[in-house]
């Protein structure tokens, strides 16, 4: 069974939608600004790896990301990334999906990233269909954990200085998931 294409979709005024080559070269001008990077795991997108992700995400079955546009201008970018879950032998393939999410600069605390971060969440679990959803971060971004937390994930892991950050050295990280029979139930 081929899932529906979850794009577009419209998250409390914020449209996410399929990437054009028109946005990459916006992607590309904040997407190595050092506070942008400040927790990402990727801190730096070589421009030409960044054009070739971003491109293949129209032919890709597993990477459905995403542009976030609010007032018809580039706010932000999503990722959804379907994968295997943990299992044994036998386990159905593709049922469980890692998102992430970066807003540009000028369009903090409007509401973007929990836009984007809930779109995701309702593309994988309903759209997509997917078993479960999943999201991490450092502990100490208290954005990305308001956000997770505002977008109906649940925290699922406190991990003790599990993550290497490389101004802060080994801090803690959250992950953060969504099963797709409690997100439907708690819709319904």
């Amino acid at each position: 069974m081929t899932p529906s294409h979850p794009w577009p979709k419209t998250v409390d005024d914020v449209l996410l939608r399929d990437p054009t080559e028109a946005d990459i070269d916006v992607i590309a001008g904040f997407r190595n600004l050092p506070a942008v990077n400040r927790w990402t795991l990727l801190t730096h997108e070589a421009p030409d790896d960044l054009r070739r992700r971003w491109v293949g995400v129209a032919s890709s079955d597993t990477d459905f990301s995403c542009v976030a546009e609010v007032d018809g201008e580039l706010a932000g970018i999503g990722f959804l990334e379907i994968g295997n879950g943990m299992g044994q032998p036998g386990m159905p393939p593709a049922t469980e999906a890692g998102i992430g999410y970066i807003v540009r600069p000028g369009f903090e605390g409007r509401g973007v990233g929990t836009a984007i971060a809930r779109g995701l969440v309702e593309a994988a679990l309903v759209d997509l269909g997917l078993h479960r959803v999943t999201a991490g971060c450092f502990a100490d971004n208290h954005a990305s954990v308001r956000i997770l937390e505002k977008a109906g994930l649940l925290r699922e892991q406190h991990g003790r200085a599990d993550s290497w950050h490389d101004e802060l050295g080994w801090i803690d990280g959250y992950t953060y998931g969504a099963l797709r029979d409690d997100w439907l139930a708690s819709r319904a």
